[in-house]
């Protein structure tokens, strides 16, 4: 219990990604956000291109048939007693088909971005998922993984409106401002003047509401990160702040990190809202200046300018201001997208976990006395070893030969935990380490992993330097059984698979019953086929860390770690599965972290470990003898491990 509740206050310490204030090179966002679409969708982006224009310029052929219709149409009827209206109607059916012809365009710009938009998002997660496979085990020890999962959910979605809908309106309304400017230019150049005055007052209005805005906006993604976060943490941690009456606390803490969202988001919306409604009005007040202005040059006739040519240039007013004005409304868009954008780049742009191994693990067998590679399964295991300078391959049996040779490790180099470790374990010897929580006993078997890389000394398996062995395959080779199981959505039989993906239904049910676990399998509803939800919240802890031990049975490693591997598990089943256990270690190197001293008394050595020091090393009989700290763990002080 305290271990876990000193795990999930450690989690709630991690910072999230991001900081506040503005974001890093908005423009180099954009650009590799636009290759991410620009990669996959590029003719689809040009397509949509063509068909905007399109859109754009049916309209603007409609709004300038204005013009005409009320000084070549509506003017003439007026002066004549029996009007023509058959050029009249062929003039609307070509505006109508202007009109059409901008319908469908944007019907199909529209719907040909959604593909767009869904599927560069999708194409982002599965890059950031498989890049977050490849990082390594510290950068989920120090980031709160609500946070990760935040980027995934609401970063990822900030995109999808700025690429579906701000981005093309963003193009819509430039080429639409480029056009409507040209023609009022050509209808008329002082009112031109009169428009642009306000749209300059617009521009300005907008980018100092931007700039504040987006700084909020930033601030809001990173405090939704950190919501996220806790919330999950708090449900992964539920029986522990229940058992210590934490509620009130956590609900306090909460309520900060909310308070926290609401400021932001408070902030960030009541700036952007502002704008809409200011821009609107601004437009309104640019319309009715130009009414003015114009009717008089209309009504005066100066420079031939007509009231048909007032009612024209009046609607390209407002189609000007309209564009303006929308493009401010997508900045905001665009500002929370940049935003989680620096989030989703942030951890793509992590470091992958550095492997320079080039040592292999292949099946092997022995042909004329000499150990070589195969396909088949044959029981035996070889590290292929090529040599860089000739070429040549030399083949070593996989035993599970373990030394560790003056070793000094620290998660960080300024605080060493790790002080020159020694240790030998020859094949098939069982290696107990024991000593009190946070003596630096589970970071030695991490180190076995490459899960971190250590500071100073040398660790050989089979008498190859680990570090020269690729990652996957040395971890193909070691079975693990850790104290915090996890089990995933899934049948039984297929977290049993987990440890060996192609081992067939008799190799899965045989390490079943060696894990002594067949029994209660057999006793589920569906048995081997029983799905499994919510990291086994169906089954007791004992049962969930005996399929955790059939998993590691399934893979049948020459090496074992078993971290805690039976401590959710009662003494009277310990009892019964010990024989399993010890079928299981019986020609394995087996290393076992233990606080339950009478697990490992038939150890071949047992070290003692205190503040990242092997102070003590031996059988249980030598150490009990020299009646030092194992004595006293073991005759006094067991509980206190």
């Amino acid at each position: 219990m305290k271990r876990q509740v000193n795990k999930m206050a450690g989690t709630m310490r991690k910072t999230p990604r991001g900081a506040k204030g503005k974001v890093e090179n908005p423009g180099k966002l954009f650009v590799r956000l636009m290759k991410y679409v620009f990669k996959d969708y590029l003719w689809q982006c040009i397509l949509v291109f063509v068909l905007i224009l399109t859109g754009v310029i049916a309209n603007v052929q409609g709004t300038m048939f204005t013009k005409n219709l009320i000084d070549d149409y509506i003017t003439p009827f007026l002066l004549t007693d029996s009007p023509d209206f058959g050029p009249l109607a062929q003039a609307i059916g070509r505006v109508a088909v202007f009109y059409a012809v901008g319908v469908i365009a944007t019907y199909l710009y529209n719907r040909i971005m959604v593909n767009v938009t869904q599927g560069t998002l999708r194409n982002l997660r599965n890059e950031l998922f498989e890049h977050m496979e490849t990082l390594p085990i510290k950068y989920f020890d120090t980031h709160a993984h609500g946070d990760i999962m935040s980027v995934y959910t609401n970063d990822i979605d900030t995109l999808r409106q700025m690429i579906s809908q701000s981005i093309p309106q963003i193009i819509n309304s430039g080429i639409t401002i480029i056009s409507v400017f040209i023609s009022m230019l050509i209808l008329n150049i002082p009112l031109t003047v009169v428009t642009m005055v306000m749209v300059a007052v617009m521009v300005l209005c907008t980018k100092a509401s931007a700039g504040r805005s987006g700084r909020y906006f930033l601030e809001q993604q990173v405090n939704l990160g950190k919501v996220n976060g806790f919330i999950e943490e708090m449900m992964n941690g539920q029986k522990v702040v229940k058992v210590f009456c934490h509620e009130e606390e956590n609900k306090a803490d909460f309520k900060k990190l909310n308070d926290d969202l609401f400021v932001s988001a408070d902030r960030a919306n009541t700036f952007s809202n502002f704008l809409g409604p200011i821009n609107a009005q601004l437009g309104n007040i640019s319309y009715v200046l130009c009414a003015i202005v114009g009717g008089g040059l209309a009504l005066n006739g100066v420079g031939g300018f007509t009231l048909g040519g007032l009612a024209s240039f009046l609607t390209f007013n407002k189609s000007f201001s309209m564009p303006i004005n929308q493009v401010s409304m997508q900045l905001n868009a665009i500002v929370m997208a940049m935003a989680g954008a620096e989030r989703i780049f942030r951890l793509l742009d992590e470091k992958q976990e550095v492997d320079e191994g080039y040592v292999t693990l292949v099946r092997a067998k022995e042909v004329d006395g000499k150990l070589t590679e195969c396909k088949e399964r044959t029981g035996r295991w070889a590290w292929k070893h090529v040599h860089q300078a000739d070429g040549s391959v030399d083949y070593i049996e996989l035993k599970g030969n373990v030394v560790f040779d003056g070793v000094d490790f620290g998660y960080n180099d300024d605080k060493i935990v790790l002080h020159d470790v020694r240790l030998y374990a020859e094949p098939g010897q069982k290696i107990a380490f024991v000593g009190s929580t946070g003596a630096g006993k589970t970071t030695i078997t991490n180190l076995i992993n490459r899960f971190y890389d250590i500071q100073d000394g040398k660790i050989r398996y089979d008498g190859i330097n680990i570090n020269k062995i690729k990652k996957a395959d040395l971890r193909r080779s070691l079975g693990i059984v850790l104290q915090d199981t996890h089990l995933f959505t899934g049948t039984v039989r297929e977290n049993i698979r987990f440890g060996k993906l192609d081992a067939t239904d008799e190799e899965i049910v045989a390490a079943a019953k060696l894990a002594n676990a067949d029994g209660f399998i057999r006793r589920l509803p569906d048995g081997y086929d029983t799905v499994l939800t919510g990291d086994g919240a169906n089954l007791s802890q004992g049962q969930r860390q005996l399929l955790a031990i059939a998993r590691a049975a399934v893979a049948d490693p020459p090496v074992l770690i078993l971290d805690e591997a039976t401590s959710s598990i009662d003494t009277r089943t310990e009892r019964i599965i010990q024989e399993s256990m010890d079928r299981l270690m019986k020609g394995r190197t087996t290393f076992v972290i233990a606080h339950r001293l009478s697990t490992v008394r038939n150890s071949d050595c047992i070290m003692v470990l205190e503040q990242g020091r092997i102070i003590e090393r031996g059988t249980h009989e030598q150490l009990i003898e020299e009646k030092g700290r194992y004595y006293q763990l073991y005759t006094g002080n067991a509980i206190s491990a």
